[in-house]
């Protein structure tokens, strides 16, 4: 029997199997470098309209997590699919350098006390080796960018223009001095933003205490509660888990419309909210009988006598009180507590702060009488105050409670809230009455950003409407200096501030920072020296990264950029941190948000929806999976996973993915194969002389990119993984390419047929390759190259311009209907292979009895229908009754394309091939007209 397979077209590519990716991706890295291909595609990419995303800076302390190559991968895939879209998307990624997390690593590595020049020239070494660490991770995960000028919060020029920026706010007046309580952190010795507070559990003493209401004003009491006088001593009961806090209570607050009860006990005539009585009193294990009701607001102003410090306190009116839980009277102390100040500025009450910067009573803190406060934690203090209340009958009731507490994001230890002289930008201060206050412009600019996904839009309006002042000002070394100058008796600042400001940003814009902490003022001040002093606070943190879009978008940085971004993209966390730290310095500084858009990912978290830790031993680490699978396989997890939410990996997930990255390679495999020997200059066809399925195929081509544009265009990677992913196995795999595999195969080389089927696949595979580019990186210059066969970059492209059938509707239509009627001989024909009756469906005759559109619509196939349907002998029976009968065939086996035909051997001089097989070898070749 003679060997035909040498007079098939099986051609062949160089794009192997494998990808081999962990091994080969690096070798790729390395070229893109040496080539400098980034810069190639800026200098392609000129004088188109610009896009820009602005990269939050990652703080450069520790190992890329993959969080973080989540964060990454998503920026890359973004400026990827606008650069083939046509825009000019520079990325210039940065780096936050300042603050405590790496004094805090320099204070563990050289111990503390260090003279501060020391602290801030070893901190500002760090940062550098840290940045060149995730550098490297970074650029091996395909993500291209100006690594070798990126921007650095502590790089001299930034540092310059950050104090720029805190000058202009000033100027715009919003920035403010002022006493107030702040979060602090015992441990950092400092006050923290909003954003470096997390919440966890933690196990307190509470404690219900009694307030006696003041002699003088029993019959005020008496009154306000319908009676002529009290039987016995009064007492507003508050409750509280902070004992700690009592030295420093100024009132008593209530709800004004609350009401409240007079109720008799054991114990004395307690002072209860209405709805929250029965509870107090079960509680306090007490009998008790109400004897009046009054609204909170009757009880304005009425004295009371501090349970342990010969003082008085007030009543006073408060809306932050609430019936959740406790008794509907609220302990209040200015200096330790938010609410606790806002309510005493609208009473005028003092803000004393009993404790000092390490969290230890003042010494000239009263004592109790069970023992001395002064020196004693604010934590040692809470049991010699239970001590106190209760050798002064004032304790009603002490139980331990868990509950939800603030603590330090970096020491993981609860903080506390104490009134210190800090700087804030105030979000309702403001200089001149007719002002704009800063809230007002941040919630405008929220209601102008576009939002991706849209609940971004309600989290951040909740927090820009109830956030407090933002506390700048920080008690460390390693940071950007407010370089103000005080005055020594009133603490206001010199009248040539803004002159200062401007001349302190240019020494430290060639010396950084460190010109600063080193300056003689008598530089600057002259003979004003006597009365002014050098303030030596550093600006939070979240401050450098805030302002970034003032000292890179259009300053510091020598990437031309723009203002405002079109995009920032982080973790849902950053609503409270960087896009709302942006938000406010834009709105402060120009009135607008630094941004047109916002996207939001979620977090990374294991199979099972756990967070990951070390300690449970499900950490993916990216630098593994790089090493082991290929970055490619990460970036196209990350790509076809719903970022919205959590983003869920794990080794079995990772498996999934190798899959469908497999059968996409294959795919591609194909599509390269068999275009290997396809010359675009002399062998494209203009596609109206293409076959009608080769004309539907670039249709429904043409329909997948266009979704494909769209959902890059709304940030929906998911959907472009599916919509490619089903592309390759249901429209590729499972239709078209299984349909084409003869004509390309068994028709003679440089036939029309073909060269038909070959420009389609040419379009589709250009198409399919720049489609892909964005997620699979690597994957695609492999493909580019092999297919174009030059060494230039994909990303110097744009998306593919896919000619349009001039009947691209009918085609979608009437092959949509082929496809569901093939879907039914396809199942028919299964059925025949599984109870043994053919071994292949070219073994198989097809009789399709229909009528209708039905009927026409196959019909106009010919005898292109059997290439269709895959089978040797296809009957097309016009009849009201719809029939599908397959059976086997008995003819012999064509030797070359494997149809099972009547002529096979009819031509004695080729006695084991079919008719059409001898034509498309030795005569004119065969004709097709659909398929």
């Amino acid at each position: 029997m003679a060997d035909y397979k040498n007079t098939l077209n099986l051609t062949d590519t160089p794009f192997p199997m494998r990808g081999d990716l962990a091994k080969r991706e690096p070798q790729w890295v390395a070229d893109w470098q040496e080539k400098k291909l980034y810069e190639q595609i800026r200098e392609a990419s000129k004088g188109r309209p610009r896009f820009v995303l602005h990269d939050g800076p990652p703080y450069a302390n520790g190992d890329i997590h993959i969080g973080h190559a989540v964060n990454k991968i998503l920026k890359d895939i973004i400026v990827r699919s606008k650069t083939l879209a046509g825009f000019d998307a520079p990325y210039v990624p940065g780096w936050d350098c300042h603050g405590l997390p790496i004094e805090h690593q320099i204070e563990k590595l050289h111990g503390k006390h260090i003279a501060g020049d020391k602290v801030r020239a070893l901190c500002r070494s760090f940062a550098a080796e840290q940045v060149e660490r995730q550098k490297k991770d970074f650029i091996r995960l395909g993500i291209l960018g100006e690594w070798d000028n990126p921007y650095l919060t502590m790089a001299f020029k930034t540092e310059a223009d950050e104090i720029r920026s805190l000058g202009k706010i000033l100027e715009k007046g919003y920035l403010y001095q002022g006493l107030k309580p702040v979060n602090w952190c015992l441990d950092c010795g400092s006050a923290l933003a909003e954003a470096e507070v997390e919440h966890e559990d933690k196990n307190s003493p509470a404690i219900d205490v009694a307030f006696e209401v003041h002699p003088n004003h029993a019959e005020k009491v008496a009154k306000a509660f319908g009676l002529t006088h009290l039987r016995a001593p009064a007492f507003a009961v508050i409750w509280t888990t902070t004992p700690w806090t009592l030295p420093a209570n100024e009132a008593v607050s209530i709800h004004p419309e609350f009401d409240y009860d007079l109720i008799e006990t054991p114990k004395g005539t307690l002072i209860l909210v209405h709805e929250l009585a029965d509870a107090c009193l079960q509680r306090y294990a007490l009998a008790g009988t109400v004897i009046g009701s009054a609204k909170g607001a009757a009880l304005e102003h009425v004295l009371l006598k501090h349970p342990f410090q010969e003082r008085d306190v007030a009543i006073i009116c408060g809306p932050h009180v609430t019936l959740e839980a406790g008794t509907g009277l609220v302990h209040t102390a200015p200096a330790h507590g938010a609410d606790d100040y806002q309510i005493g500025k609208t009473y005028g009450l003092p803000v004393v702060n009993p404790v000092g910067d390490d969290g230890k009573f003042l010494a000239n803190t009263p004592a109790l009488s069970v023992s001395p406060l002064a020196g004693k934690t604010v934590w040692e203090a809470n049991p010699l105050v239970l001590q106190e209340l209760e050798a002064r009958g004032r304790l009603l009731k002490m139980e331990r409670i868990t509950h939800s507490y603030p603590h330090c994001w970096r020491h993981k230890t609860p903080i506390i809230f104490r009134a210190t002289t800090q700087w804030f930008v105030g979000m309702d201060h403001k200089d001149k009455e007719d002002a704009a206050t800063l809230r007002w412009i941040a919630e405008r600019a929220v209601d102008e950003t576009q939002f991706f996904p849209a609940w971004g839009r309600a989290r951040l309006e909740a927090m820009i409407k109830t956030r407090p002042d933002w506390c700048v000002s920080r008690q460390r070394n390693w940071g950007v200096p407010i370089p103000f100058f005080l005055h020594r008796e009133t603490g206001t600042l010199h009248p040539r501030t803004p002159e200062l400001i401007e001349a302190v940003a240019l020494r430290v814009e060639q010396a950084g920072i460190e010109a600063w902490f080193s300056l003689d003022p008598r530089e600057l001040l002259g003979d004003d020296i006597d009365h002014y002093r050098k303030m030596s606070d550093t600006l939070d943190v979240w401050f450098d990264s805030g302002v970034t879009h003032a000292s890179v978008l259009r300053g510091s940085h020598q990437t031309e950029l723009c203002y405002p971004a079109d995009l920032y993209l982080e973790g849902s966390d950053q609503h409270r941190g960087w896009f709302q730290s942006s938000l406010l310095t834009g709105c402060a500084i120009d009135g607008r948000a630094p941004y047109k858009a916002l996207l939001t990912h979620g977090f990374v978290v294991d199979g099972k929806g756990l967070k990951m830790s070390k300690s449970k031993g499900n950490v993916i680490a990216p630098q593994k999976v790089s090493d082991t699978l290929g970055a490619d396989i990460l970036r196209l997890w990350t790509a076809a996973t719903d970022y919205s939410g959590e983003l869920s990996i794990s080794d079995e997930i990772l498996k999934r993915v190798v899959e469908s990255y497999r059968r996409m390679r294959n795919t591609l495999r194909f599509l390269l194969a068999n275009t290997s020997d396809f010359e675009v200059g002399k062998d494209l066809l203009p596609s109206d002389q293409w076959l009608e399925i080769d004309r539907y195929a670039l249709a429904m081509t043409r329909q997948m990119q266009a979704q494909c544009e769209a959902d890059y265009g709304k940030y929906e990677f998911h959907r472009v993984v599916q919509a490619l992913q089903t592309f390759c196995s249901e429209d590729l795999g499972g239709f078209y390419l299984d349909i084409l595999k003869d004509r390309l195969y068994t028709a003679a080389a440089d036939s029309a047929a073909r060269r038909s089927a070959q420009s389609a696949l040419w379009h589709i595979t250009q198409a399919f390759v720049k489609l892909l580019a964005p997620i699979l990186s690597f994957t695609a210059e492999e493909v580019w190259k092999t297919l174009t066969r030059k060494t230039e970059s994909v990303m110097l492209q744009t998306w593919q311009e896919l000619p349009a059938p001039a009947d691209e509707a009918l085609l979608l239509d009437k092959w949509g209907k082929i496809r569901l009627y093939r879907a039914e001989v396809t199942r028919a024909l299964e059925e025949l292979r599984v109870a043994g009756l053919i071994g292949s469906s070219l073994q198989a005759e097809v009789r399709i009895h229909t009528d209708g559109e039905k009927y026409d619509i196959l019909a106009s196939l010919g005898d292109d229908l059997r290439f269709v349907l895959i089978c040797s002998k296809t009957s097309l029976v016009r009849s009201a009754e719809e029939k599908l009968e397959c059976s086997a065939l008995s003819h012999a086996k064509c030797g070359r394309c494997w149809h099972v035909r009547e002529d096979v051997g009819q031509d004695p001089e080729h006695p084991e091939i079919c008719k059409r097989c001898v034509s498309n070898l030795h005569g004119q070749g065969e004709s097709r007209a659909c398929a």
